[in-house]
């Protein structure tokens, strides 16, 4: 997909400041290294970087003006200035009254009920940072093609394969055509039949996954509209991608892979996906959905003797 393509797709508006935190998170590791010092300065003390001129902050980060100009950009302001708005902002909601975060780091000897408050706060902290970051022209427009696709593909191994059956789940009761593939050979045995009409699905939180990535430069060269749902907006996946849903990148802990954030975090992009679908199509959206109820209500009744 061309730069040109992927621009025409993208909002113009710089995130809300609420949204900055959660950009820092999803962007940084993809940045360079000085590019990390400026985004983990400004999420960490958004009042103090506000104050401070773009020469403030490249010293205080030991950087230059150029990687602070490009660190905004990059985070989705037209310039410097912007994201001191956003920071002013940010500290202000900050100084309002809201609690204090909590920290996600799980020990070995914590207690379960401990485990329980982390898993939930981070969990609640996933969903809101991909809220906050997801790109809602970029969702519109897969919205549009799912709506009147003759056939969807979708792809996904690991947890990310998890995620796609239950898309294609959703998709399929409510009257879709829609696969989900794990094995990467039939993957790309299905993506060389789609074409114009179609769309594919790729879900790979690191971007990088060859196995997804393949089959949905097969649909793309085919002509199928192409969508990646991925943790990394910059990652190779993007490339053969028309439209791109990113997803919050929490950090990993020992006791806590990355797969079992990245899944929470896929789900609601599918959520959104599957709910603004039966929205658009509701007539007969509607009546699939009422069907495939009906369908299985007999499996959900008490047995009588």
């Amino acid at each position: 997909m061309t730069n040109e393509v992927k621009e025409s797709f993208t909002s113009d508006a710089p995130p809300a400041p609420a949204a900055l935190a959660a950009k820092v998170r999803t962007l940084a590791p993809s940045m360079t290294r000085s590019m990390q010092r400026v985004a983990e300065a400004v999420a960490g003390d958004p009042a103090g970087c506000a104050a401070l001129t773009v020469t403030g902050l490249a010293e205080l980060t030991g950087t230059s003006e150029a990687t602070v100009v490009r660190t905004a950009r990059l985070l989705g302001y037209p310039g410097y200035r912007d994201l001191r708005l956003a920071l002013a902002g940010l500290a202000a909601q900050q100084q309002s009254g809201r609690a204090p975060a909590v920290t996600a780091d799980i020990a070995v000897d914590d207690p379960v009920a401990d485990v329980v408050a982390k898993l939930a706060y981070d969990e609640q902290q996933t969903l809101a940072d991909t809220a906050a970051g997801l790109d809602t022209v970029q969702l519109g427009a897969a919205v549009a093609a799912l709506a009147t696709a003759r056939r969807v593909d979708i792809y996904g191994v690991g947890a990310s394969g998890l995620v796609a059956q239950d898309l294609a789940q959703k998709l399929l009761r409510i009257g879709l055509i829609a696969h989900a593939h794990s094995d990467p050979h039939l993957a790309v045995t299905n993506a060389v039949q789609l074409r114009s009409g179609d769309v594919a699905i790729a879900i790979t939180h690191s971007g990088s996954t060859g196995d997804v990535i393949e089959p949905l430069r097969v649909a793309f060269d085919h002509g199928a509209t192409t969508v990646a749902i991925t943790g990394r907006p910059d990652g190779p996946v993007t490339q053969y991608a028309d439209h791109v849903l990113t997803t919050s990148t929490a950090r990993e802990s020992e006791l806590r892979p990355a797969a079992m954030s990245s899944r929470t975090s896929q789900l609601l992009v599918v959520d959104c996906l599957f709910t603004c679908v039966t929205q658009r199509t509701y007539e007969t959206a509607a009546p699939a959905l009422a069907a495939s109820y009906e369908a299985l209500a007999h499996r959900h009744s008490p047995r009588t003797r």
